[in-house]
């Protein structure tokens, strides 16, 4: 595994993260009992040493599900690593957001309980839907946690992009936060302006969603159904189809090598990308960790390929 400096702070991230929204509820499908004791300890023994969780991973009956598992799972390691969690919404009460001192104290503190932990090491504002949820007593709360060691660093977890993205731009410039969560993967590229800024601002940048919700795991097929309320219903049946086609496209340019699936070439060229700091995971169980760490020790995509990833990107979703 290899490290990188997470923008200006002064944390040493492994290239590759593991995202648990997976564990703490059925998001992605059922997990087995046993599978998030043995992926978490298989994560730290791979030097992965970033963990990310949020109050909203969880059952409408226990909020921050996820937590209480990572800090089990972790044991005497929960002090040796990393961990962001998140504030502003929770599984039993998701919508609307509740970005406001009271919230982020109550949030924070309850995160810290679940975790096992005196303090986290990056707070994330969790997906604001608009400017207009944000209330301004948010910030002095946040410095005041800070001041107290609960919390060290600051984020926001970008949702909702077209309305937030701006937002998110003029934090960094103002120095408010420290870090940036996006969804990029060699589908979605809509973050691009929002990581050149943060480049610009010494920002530290989150890759999440780096498999397309599943899109380029390779395990989704022309006849896959998605349970309904989960993230690929909306899909339709040709959109579905269109979608397998370009990950199919993409596997015959980009693997080869040292890189040996589509999963492992899709974090490849997300850590590739300028800017990143490193790509979660949201493996449910070890044996999907695998292709993600591996992509860390793989050479990087070479400049044929991706000119052609490009091409072929613009002609299938117009410019990136």
């Amino acid at each position: 595994m290899k490290y990188r400096k997470l923008g200006r702070t002064e944390l040493e991230v492994s290239e590759i993260g593991l995202g648990t929204w997976a564990l703490g509820s059925n998001i992605y499908g059922q997990v087995e009992q046993d599978a998030p004791d043995r992926l978490i300890k298989g994560a730290i023994a791979d030097g992965i040493n970033f963990f990310d969780t949020a109050p909203l991973y969880g059952t409408s009956e226990e909020d921050g599900r996820s937590e209480t598992i990572l800090g089990k799972g972790l044991g005497s390691d929960r002090d040796k690593v990393l961990i962001s969690t998140k504030f502003g919404r929770t599984s039993s009460n998701a919508m609307p957001g509740r970005f406001y001192a009271k919230e982020a104290r109550l949030s924070c503190e309850a995160s810290l309980r679940r975790l096992h932990r005196e303090s986290i090491d990056l707070l994330f504002f969790h997906s604001p839907f608009s400017e207009s949820e944000i209330h301004e007593d948010v910030w002095e709360e946040l410095a005041k946690l800070r001041d107290e060691g609960k919390i060290r660093y600051i984020g926001h977890s970008v949702s909702m992009y077209q309305d937030t993205a701006e937002m998110s731009a003029r934090w960094m410039r103002e120095r408010r936060i420290d870090v940036i969560q996006v969804v990029l993967s060699p589908f979605n590229r809509e973050a691009n302006p929002l990581i050149k800024t943060a480049v610009s601002c010494d920002c530290g940048v989150v890759a999440r969603e780096c498999l397309a919700n599943g899109f380029l795991s390779g395990a989704i097929t022309p006849t896959t159904v998605f349970p309904e309320g989960s993230l690929n219903a909306k899909y339709s049946r040709d959109e579905i189809c269109e979608r397998i086609s370009y990950a199919d496209k993409l596997a015959e340019i980009i693997m080869g090598g040292t890189i040996s699936t589509l999963p492992q070439a899709a974090y490849r060229w997300i850590l590739d990308q300028p800017g990143v700091s490193l790509a979660l995971s949201g493996a449910k169980n070890y044996q999907e960790l695998q292709d993600p760490v591996s992509a860390s020790n793989s050479c990087s995509i070479d400049l044929v390929s991706l000119e052609l990833m490009e091409a072929m990107h613009e002609q299938d979703f117009g410019a990136a």
